[in-house]
């Protein structure tokens, strides 16, 4: 099948055509069969990989001469550097999610629920577009999509560019992530799929779980969880505060009760399954080729955590921990996804629409036993003196729908893309309810005030029921033009133009109400209830209680956010003498960012800026297969609108609270690089490289200590910080047939090597900086001078070691990843004295993945067996110092063993 490659209007030649006019070399391997579904390529043969990003293609064919070498090898002839994750590489890998799959890449790991950091910096500094256009996030927290939520099944392939051209957009810290989604193919398929997993710390396992609605098995909702209208009203309208108590109390009765708050012991917690269906064809309508293709994927996963949650309030994190608990977490998650897309191809041009949906949901329920120093110091002759319970439900929703257009006149390439998306982030029923242990462990001297019990009076300390409501809706519309012109001259040279406009659209809330009696605390035969039958429609009507509105107590219930952007570009690659290629232009980049709180007395937040944006990259082919790249840049990372935003957020993986500062400034970026390659053979490449980026206010996540003690999350601009290391990348494929024997014939080695070295230093001074709790603090007392980036890790190392059959699918893999201790957040300051950073040991995975075809009355079946995290690494967020340690958030991960099975019609 031929299909269409271009590299962000960079103008070296790099369009594998879809049309005929686009024809391949006779030798190159037709690919007819869905991504899932590559196998190796043959040896001398390259994977026809389909990638769609910004920019026209110039070139009259498939392949560029450089210094009398024909070069098919997209990563070696790209202008800038870059990583492919074709399907092939991805399927070899076995990651279900396409996070999974590019923490595999050279300089990058993974952080949290499918974060990229790409060369130690953080995700915020990462760009995300799916088939060349931006991506919103449903995320509140973030700007860039949680890349976790992209099943392999809908990605054909996955491009990482580290070095900017300014064809991207110029928030491009670290790197730029494109998702390209299968096209359609030549031939008809249809393609079933289903796996089923064990995880061995959760599967079969104690575990908590909740009723919900009788929807949630399917990530929906059937309007249990609806948010009341005369409530929603209330708040929305600002009227709450003049309801008389018979209406406040009408509120709580009208709050679904035991569906979402009764905790529910598992003794046996499901296995993990998943299922996928994808078909395709193509027709021909005269001169024109209409293609379809579409897919859904089903998921249904459950993990349980059995974490230790500590922390002090010492800056030497001597003495009793503030907080000691023991959490229970068990998450179900269910993972919908569906793609429909249509190529027509004509002549030399081709149009692609393009629709995804994707809905990611959550279901969490949570039982915490410890203490809080704030509440009561724990006896150890007694049970925990605090149980708290929570139940949580968290939706994500992203529909995406583009159109691209690829036209080729001659000497002259259009590139037209237009993007619709809307995310959106509902959480709602988020339930908080503590009890307090009421007695001395004797039961034969019980009394009231001695019941050998846990109570929840809705009054004293410790003794609370919450509940929020969070939702967030963000629409995005985006469209960029891009026009090339290959000079007729002698020397090779490439003129590029084009705009690009998108405006961002957030609305999002938080409301959040607390039970209470006025008359004061309930008696204490109530207050020894199970949570349902406590906050029971009774109980509401024959003892007083009544909603409290708390959503503004801590910033703004509520905001809407936009951004706007209008940008230009000017580019130019000249090929002065043979070998040596410069690519090099300018960016204009102008900007309108809001937040405007909604109620109370909260100023808006508003960051207008322009920025030109220069960037060069010159690629010298020394000798045959050995090039070198000098590249350099000027980019921006703008703060996101959440971290903007002062409103409270639960986030559902790291188990803490966030908040934003509405006084973040832009952090700007300079960035360097040199890097030598040599191709040696096709597909098998040894690198090494160095690059240097210097960031003038970096944005970086710091605790704090809020009211009871509180760890919460917030972000503040450092002065000034600096990022430099090394990479280094070997992939090598050995033939084994010398060793004799049938088995050995068609099989090779399969030996790919990446590492990262990284070191980053922030530079602090005793100017004074707003906080992440919105009060001044001298720099150097929030930033130690000399501390290192927020999730930056000294070592990045990743291997792949196998076996596999370049004439049919089969494969046998090891892999290994490695990285560092790395810092999650800036230390909380005590006084004039500041804690340790709160850093995570993500250590070492081992992973093993099996892949296997086979033949049933002529329907080909891809068997795989996956084995993850055999070495048992746990999870550890902590804070350390002198001996002494505080665990934040420590638990043990299960090894993770999974069958699954592919039928091929």
């Amino acid at each position: 099948m031929k299909k269409s490659l271009i590299l962000g209007g960079l103008l070296a030649s790099t369009a594998l055509a879809v049309q005929p006019a686009f024809a391949q070399d006779a030798e190159a391997p037709a690919a007819s069969a869905p991504a899932a579904e590559a196998v190796a390529a043959p040896e001398g043969q390259q994977e026809d990989i389909e990638i769609s990003v910004p920019g026209a293609d110039l070139s009259s064919g498939p392949d560029i001469v450089v210094t009398g070498t024909r070069s098919r090898n997209i990563v070696q002839r790209a202008p800038e550097v870059i990583s492919v994750l074709s399907s092939e590489d991805i399927a070899r890998a076995g990651d279900g999610d396409i996070a999974g799959a590019l923490q595999r890449v050279t300089g990058l790991s993974v952080v949290g629920n499918g974060f990229v950091f790409v060369r130690g910096l953080g995700d915020r500094y990462s760009l995300a577009l799916l088939n060349g256009s931006p991506l919103p996030s449903p995320e509140p927290l973030r700007r860039v999509v949680p890349l976790d939520i992209f099943p392999t099944s809908v990605i054909a392939s996955s491009l990482v560019q580290k070095s900017y051209s300014v064809a991207y957009p110029g928030e491009f810290g670290g790197g730029v992530i494109n998702l390209t989604t299968p096209s359609a193919p030549r031939d008809p398929f249809l393609q079933l799929g289903g796996s089923v997993s064990f995880d061995t710390e959760s599967s079969f396992q104690l575990g908590y779980a909740y009723y919900g609605s009788d929807l949630d098995p399917f990530g929906f909702d059937d309007g249990t969880r609806d948010f009341p209208a005369d409530l929603r009203a209330a708040v929305e309208g600002g009227t709450f505060g003049e309801t008389s108590s018979a209406e406040r109390q009408a509120f709580a009765a009208s709050l679904s009760n035991a569906p979402t708050t009764l905790l529910q012991r598992m003794s046996d917690t499901p296995a993990n399954f998943s299922g996928e269906l994808s078909a395709g064809s193509s027709f021909d309508i005269g001169a024109t080729r209409l293609g379809v293709i579409a897919a859904f994927g089903y998921s249904n996963n459950w993990r349980t955590r059995d974490a230790l949650q500590q922390t002090s309030l010492d800056p030497q994190l001597a003495g009793t921990p503030q907080t000691d608990f023991r959490s229970v977490t068990t998450d179900n998650r269910i993972l919908v996804n569906g793609l429909l897309g249509l190529g027509l191809s004509f002549g030399e041009h081709q149009l692609r629409w393009t629709n995804l949906y994707i809905r990611d949901t959550l279901k969490q329920a949570r039982l915490s036993a410890g203490s809080n120093r704030n509440v009561a110091d724990q006896d150890p002759d007694l049970p925990p003196s605090l149980l708290e319970q929570n139940t949580y439900w968290f939706e994500r929703q992203l529909i995406d729908t583009q159109l691209v257009g690829e036209f080729r006149f001659g000497n002259v390439s259009v590139d037209l893309r237009g993007t619709y998306a809307n995310t959106q982030r509902e959480s709602p029923y988020e339930r908080s309810i503590g009890y307090f242990y009421l007695g001395d462990g004797d039961p034969t001297t019980k009394s009231a005030s001695d019941v050998d019990d846990y109570i929840n009076n809705l009054s004293s300390a410790g003794q609370f029921a919450n509940i929020a409501f969070s939702d967030l809706t963000e629409d995005l519309y985006a469209g960029q033009g891009d026009l090339s012109w290959r000079l007729p001259t002698a020397m090779p040279v490439t003129l590029s133009a084009g705009y690009y406009y998108s405006r961002t659209e957030r609305s999002a809330s938080r409301y959040q109400f607390q039970y209470f009696r006025p008359e004061g605390a309930l008696r204490i035969e109530l207050a020894q209830q199970r949570p349902d039958y406590l906050l029971s429609d009774f109980n509401i009507f024959n003892y007083g209680i009544e909603l409290r509105d708390v959503s503004g107590a801590e910033g703004t219930a509520a905001y809407e956010a936009d951004l706007e952007i209008h940008a230009g570009y000017v580019q130019a690659e000249i090929e002065p003498i043979d070998g040596v290629r410069l690519q090099t232009g300018v960016r204009y980049e102008d900007a309108d960012q809001r937040v405007q709180p909604i109620g109370g007395a909260l100023e808006p937040t508003s960051l207008a800026n322009d920025y030109w944006l220069p960037a060069a990259t010159l690629t010298w082919n020394v000798v045959p297969d050995v090039q070198l790249r000098l590249h350099g840049s000027r980019t921006i990372a703008r703060p996101q609108f959440r971290e903007l935003a002062p409103q409270i957020y639960q986030d559902f993986e790291s188990d803490r609270e966030f908040t934003g500062n509405p006084f973040l400034v832009d952090s700007e970026l300079t960035n360097a690089e040199a890097r030598i390659e040599y191709y040696f053979l096709p597909q098998q490449r040894v690198t090494l490289a160095g690059f240097y980026k210097k960031i003038d206010n970096p944005i970086e996540a710091a605790a704090f200590f809020a009211g009871g003690g509180q760890l919460r999350t917030g972000f503040a601009n450092a002065p000034e910080a600096e990022l430099y290391g090394i990479e280094a990348e070997v992939q090598a494929f050995l033939p084994l047939d010398g060793l004799g024997g049938a088995f050995f014939a068609t099989r090779r080695l399969v030996l790919i090597g990446n590492y990262t070295w990284t070191q980053s230093s922030i530079s602090a001074d005793d100017s004074l900086i707003v906080g992440p709790d919105l009060q001044p603090v001298a720099a150097n007392l929030l930033f130690r001078d000399g501390a290192p980036l927020t999730g930056q890790s000294d070592h990045l190392a990743n291997l792949q070691i196998g076996i596999e059959d370049t004439d049919r699918l089969s494969q046998m893999t090891v892999l290994v990843t490695y990285a560092s201790e790395r810092v999650t957040n800036r230390g909380p300051i005590q006084g004039e004295e500041r804690q340790p950073d709160i850093r995570e040991r993500p250590g070492i995975q081992l992973d093993f993945v099996a892949r296997q075809e086979a033949r049933l009355f002529d329907t080909r079946i891809e068997f795989s067996f996956e084995a993850r995290n055999l070495l048992g690494e746990d999870y550890r967020e902590f804070q350390a110092i002198d001996g002494n340690r505080i665990d934040i958030n420590s638990y043990r991960r299960g090894r993770i063993f999974s069958l699954g099975a592919k039928v091929n019609f």
